[in-house]
C-alpha cells in the first residue's frame, strides 16, 4: 500500500479542530506561561539530578523539595485554564447530554460546587500557612520556612475561585 504524497500548496487540516477561547478580562496565557515555565524548570531540575546522581552517586535532596512544591503550582496554574476552557475531567455523557435546559442547570451545579470548594481551600490554606508561619516550621531538606511554600496555596486557589467566579457569572448571563 502506498503512502499518498504531501503536496506543499494544500493546507494541513489539524487533528482537533480549533476551540475559541472563552472570553475572560485576564488572559488565560498568563497561566499557560506559568505552567511551561514551571515544566521547564522541572525539567531542568530533574535532568540536573540525574546527571549528578550517574556522575557521583549521590543525589541532590533538595530537588525532591523544591519538585514537589512545582508540581503543586503546576497543577493549580493548569487546572485553573482547564476549568475555564471547560477540559476539565468530567462525565461528558452526563454533562453533555440531555436538553440545552438541563446542560447549563448542570454546568451551573458544577461551577458553584467548584467555586465553593476553592473558596474553602483558600480560607483553610490560608490558615495552614499562618500556622507555618507562627510555628516556624523548615523544610527537611533545604531548612527554609515552610510557609515560603504553603503560602503558595491559598494565593493559586483564589486565582481559581475568582476565575470560576467569572465564569459562573458568564453562565448566568448565557454568554458561556
Amino acid at each position: 500500500m502506498a503512502i499518498p504524497e504531501a503536496h506543499p500548496d494544500e493546507p494541513i487540516e489539524p487533528i482537533l479542530p480549533e476551540v475559541p477561547e472563552p472570553p475572560v478580562r485576564v488572559p488565560l496565557k498568563i497561566e499557560d506561561w506559568v505552567s511551561v515555565l514551571i515544566l521547564a524548570c522541572l525539567a531542568l531540575i530533574t535532568f540536573g539530578n540525574v546527571i549528578v546522581r550517574y556522575l557521583t552517586d549521590g543525589s541532590f535532596a533538595w530537588t525532591e523539595e523544591i519538585s514537589v512544591f512545582l508540581l503543586i503550582v503546576l497543577t493549580m496554574t493548569a487546572g485553573a485554564t482547564a476549568f475555564v476552557r471547560n477540559q476539565h475531567i468530567r462525565i461528558e455523557l452526563i454533562a453533555d447530554g440531555g436538553s440545552p435546559q438541563r446542560q447549563r442547570r448542570l454546568a451551573l451545579i458544577s461551577s458553584t460546587v467548584v467555586l465553593l470548594f476553592f473558596i474553602l481551600l483558600a480560607v483553610l490554606s490560608a490558615r495552614m500557612a499562618y500556622d507555618d508561619y507562627s510555628y516556624g516550621d523548615t523544610s527537611p531538606a533545604i531548612g527554609v520556612p515552610n510557609w515560603w511554600y504553603s503560602v503558595w496555596m491559598p494565593i493559586l486557589a483564589t486565582a481559581i475561585a475568582l476565575r470560576m467566579a467569572g465564569m459562573l457569572r458568564r453562565l448566568l448571563r448565557g454568554q458561556a
